[in-house]
């Protein structure tokens, strides 16, 4: 396999893990400085524009449809949670590449209602046994929701619980029916 360059500052940020130290820099002229391995790049002085600071999620955020959780010791769910998820979403239509689903106990992702908002521009929000509270949300009760300006946000079980307790498995179905279908 070859190997990859580049000389555009924000892939660099966004393949670079770690800080680098070069003193490979030439000054040329006050507008250039020439790096001897990736060629021309701007002025040091001038700031880069920052890419807005990225989610690890998976699915389609551009739907509309969000999906929020608090799994630890998962990527998004646990196994069996998944497959109820999948069959949950799938009954109305939905998918897995169709809707978003962020988990927050990712460190890697913001525990900012406002970032999730900026980020993701849903319209839909389920919070799956994440307390609004921890979002510094107003309190909304389980199974019901809450409309926003922009988005209307609805709180709900894990799955977990709702494998616990056949009743409030039988209330998230209903409302999430409603709130996906009107909401």
């Amino acid at each position: 396999m070859d190997n990859l360059s580049t000389n555009h500052l924000v892939a660099l940020q966004a393949l670079m893990s770690e800080t680098i130290f070069t003193t490979g820099f030439s000054v040329q002229n006050n507008d250039e400085v020439k790096d001897n391995s990736l060629g021309t790049v701007q002025d040091p002085s001038v700031q880069a524009p920052v890419p807005q600071e990225e989610f690890v999620y998976q699915g389609d955020k551009g739907t509309g449809v969000l999906f929020i959780l608090r799994y630890p010791d998962y990527p998004y769910f646990s196994p069996q949670a998944e497959d109820a998820f999948v069959k949950t979403i799938g009954a109305l239509q939905l998918t897995l590449q169709n809707v978003a689903v962020v988990n927050l106990a990712n460190p890697l992702n913001p525990n900012d209602f406002k970032r999730i908002m900026d980020f993701f521009q849903p319209k839909k929000i389920t919070l799956l046994g994440v307390e609004p509270a921890s979002l510094k949300l107003p309190h909304i009760a389980h199974n019901s929701y809450m409309r926003g300006k922009v988005a209307t946000v609805f709180n709900t079980f894990s799955f977990e619980e709702m494998f616990a307790d056949v009743n409030k498995k039988k209330l998230f179905w209903t409302e999430f029916k409603a709130f996906i279908n009107n909401g």
